[in-house]
């Protein structure tokens, strides 16, 4: 079997390091080749030393500069995995146009129409992996529970209809692609620690302190532990090599369970023996966040389950999980 290649864009970001990392434990195996992209320069090492194997190439996805490198020196990727993003929420509010030209994989795709038709599987992440905790983006409007695939997309914030102009690129641009939508995906840090807070991480550090801080109540998401969003990567990329069929897939990738802030920081506090009474409820009414945010945007994730036959593990499976690796560090 010929090796394959597999190219993950903006692979020194949370979700980028962690889907590295998991292709890296099945590079031998499958018979991959793996680079990355990078904005940054140089990238960090320590990424470089953990997968001295690993080709990384600098990147500018605004201006599309750096991508006949990757085609000169590794070729057409088999799989590509989208992991960049312009991710602050009010960093897109007061700069549109460049969340637009960031957000808008335009350039990815336009490199891609170079090499042979149907020859690359596009796997783009419409979500806030590198947000930080407040995981403001949505691409649906928030005012109901447990969405579904084929609602129809409102997004509250230009950050969110950014991901949305993406998904319609794609759609109209690309024949072989699947769309990743999820929420607050959260876990491990990862080996170059990324510099925005973790959600867990975050709440673990307010709370182990005795600090009162304020967590919404009326807020809801439906937060994926990050191996959970990586197994759809590699089930994604090992069905497309293996099978060879095209693909136009669009997949709410969340966990199972629907939580508010505040239900967030409590299932930390159990686990860590904290004092709840640190964690005060309060309306996300009451805090100007400089950006809308909508109210609920649970998903429904029958058809994750039902196409790849991936179950996400619970918030508290996934907590567990995140606490127990900080306590290892």
């Amino acid at each position: 079997m010929n090796r394959k290649r597999v190219l993950v864009v903006g692979g020194t970001g949370y979700l980028g390091q962690h889907a590295l990392q998991g292709f890296s434990a099945i590079k031998e195996h499958t018979q991959l080749d793996l680079a990355f992209t990078h904005f940054s320069n140089p990238p960090p090492q320590a990424l470089l030393d953990a997968f001295p194997h690993l080709l990384a190439f600098n990147v500018d996805l605004r201006t599309g500069h750096g991508f006949q490198a990757i085609s000169d020196s590794f070729g057409q990727p088999d799989v590509v995995v989208n992991c960049a993003a312009l991710s602050v929420p009010r960093a897109c509010e007061v700069d549109p146009p460049t969340a637009m030209s960031v957000n808008v994989p335009s350039s990815l795709v336009k490199w891609l129409s170079s090499f042979e038709a149907n020859g690359t599987l596009l796997i783009h992440l419409s979500t806030d992996q590198d947000c930080d905790h407040s995981g403001i983006l949505s691409v649906y409007e928030g005012v109901k529970s447990f969405y579904k695939e084929e609602d129809e997309a409102l997004p509250v914030n230009v950050y969110g209809k950014s991901k949305i102009a993406a998904e319609k690129f794609i759609s109209e641009n690309c024949s072989n692609f699947a769309i990743l939508r999820s929420s607050i995906i959260f876990g491990p840090q990862t080996i170059s620690p990324v510099p925005k807070s973790l959600p867990i991480q975050w709440m673990d550090g307010v709370l182990s302190k005795g600090i009162t801080v304020d967590f919404f109540h009326d807020e809801f998401r439906c937060p994926v532990y990050v191996k959970d969003v990586v197994s759809t990567i590699l089930a994604l990329s090992e069905k497309w090599i293996s099978e060879g069929k095209k693909m136009r897939l669009l997949l709410n990738v969340g966990g199972p369970d629907r939580v508010s802030r505040v239900q967030m920081a409590e299932m930390v506090a159990d686990l860590r023996g904290y004092n709840k009474s640190f964690i005060k409820s309060v309306s996300a009414s009451s805090v100007d966040r400089g950006v809308k945010s909508p109210a609920d945007i649970s998903m429904d994730i029958t058809k994750l389950v039902q196409t790849l036959g991936i179950s996400p593990i619970s918030f508290r499976d996934g907590v567990r999980l995140t606490l127990a690796s900080e306590t290892k560090q």
